[in-house]
């Protein structure tokens, strides 16, 4: 089943699931690949205090990447923190480095805001005991967490407000752009030249410095094949004819979600690309994941990218 979601892309050396698929070829532009053949443009570190608008915080380009102490710009916009939030411990890095202090996350992670409690616990147990699998970074903190501070972040990230993160633009080109190999970040490396969209969703930040930065102000646009939402929208609620499940039967027919069952509005199309190949493989074995691997099995990319932009595309209403 893993054929259905492949693309013509670089391999990635890294292992999944219990086996080596450095030979599978993956959708490298979902899963934040660097492009050996796009040369990294020279990076410059910022000399002293770095600001962004509207927080009186200032902290140095080391602080920003310190991921056992993410910068909190605006501290007035949450409640109490939890220490396993703010503060790593060894292989526990702390959640807000990559998700963000407003839990929206980047497009190379994943946007935690307002799901549900029981939900984000069973991804974290099911992180430790190996029932879901994430080469990068999330399996080796699940194995490392507490049951008491995987709590205590899920209880906080579920409090967050979510929406607004992901503009969705259809369009059949793009500003030409690189993965950098700090972060994985996607960032525009000529934007005033234009490349193919092709059949792939990128994911641009607003504004380059504020988001790496991990300003939780500055969002992303999301550029998506023409005609991806209203096709995403079909299959959706729909179906398509028995191709998959209309997602509003498990998520709601506004996809924000029903009971423990997460919300999908709003969230990165790439995110949403990544979990759906994982589901036609066997990196995910946990309960949850039963349902929604006959729900993924038949869907190619085409449809993962249009599901993907439909979703995402609910979020900025």
């Amino acid at each position: 089943m893993l054929a259905r979601l492949l693309v013509p892309v670089w391999t990635l050396a890294l292992v999944a699931s219990g086996q080596d698929i450095t030979k599978i070829r993956m959708p490298s532009w979902a899963f934040h690949i660097p492009d050996p053949k796009r040369q990294q443009p020279p990076s410059k570190e910022a000399e002293g205090p770095i600001q962004v608008p509207g927080s009186s915080k200032s902290y140095t380009a080391a602080q920003i990447d310190d991921l056992s102490n993410p910068p909190d710009w605006f501290p007035d916009e949450h409640g109490a923190v939890p220490a396993v939030v703010q503060h790593g411990m060894g292989a526990v890095l702390a959640c807000g480095s990559c998700h963000l202090m407003s839990g929206h996350g980047h497009p190379e992670s994943a946007d935690l805001a307002g799901l549900p409690v029981d939900y984000l616990i069973r991804q974290m147990a099911d992180f430790k005991s190996g029932a879901r699998k994430d080469p990068v970074r999330m399996t080796a903190i699940g194995q490392a967490i507490s049951a008491d501070d995987a709590r205590q972040a899920a209880e906080w990230f579920a409090s967050l407000k979510p929406g607004g993160w992901v503009k969705v633009v259809e369009t059949d080109t793009v500003p030409r752009s690189y993965i950098t190999l700090k972060g994985r970040m996607r960032l525009f490396y000529q934007a005033d030249v234009k490349e193919p969209l092709g059949t792939r969703i990128i994911e641009l930040p607003d504004d380059p410095a504020r988001a790496m930065s991990r300003d939780p102000h500055s969002g992303f646009v999301a550029y998506v094949p023409k005609g991806s939402i209203a096709k995403g929208e079909a299959l959706a609620k729909t179906g398509g004819s028995g191709k998959t499940i209309a997602c509003g039967i498990c998520h709601g027919d506004s996809l924000e979600g029903i009971g423990d069952v997460p919300r999908l509005a709003g969230l990165h199309p790439d995110y949403i690309v990544r979990q759906l190949w994982y589901f036609q493989g066997s990196a995910y074995s946990g309960t949850s994941s039963a349902l929604m691997k006959k729900v993924a099995a038949n869907l190619d990319v085409n449809d993962a990218i249009a599901l993907a932009a439909y979703a995402a595309s609910l979020g900025s209403k």
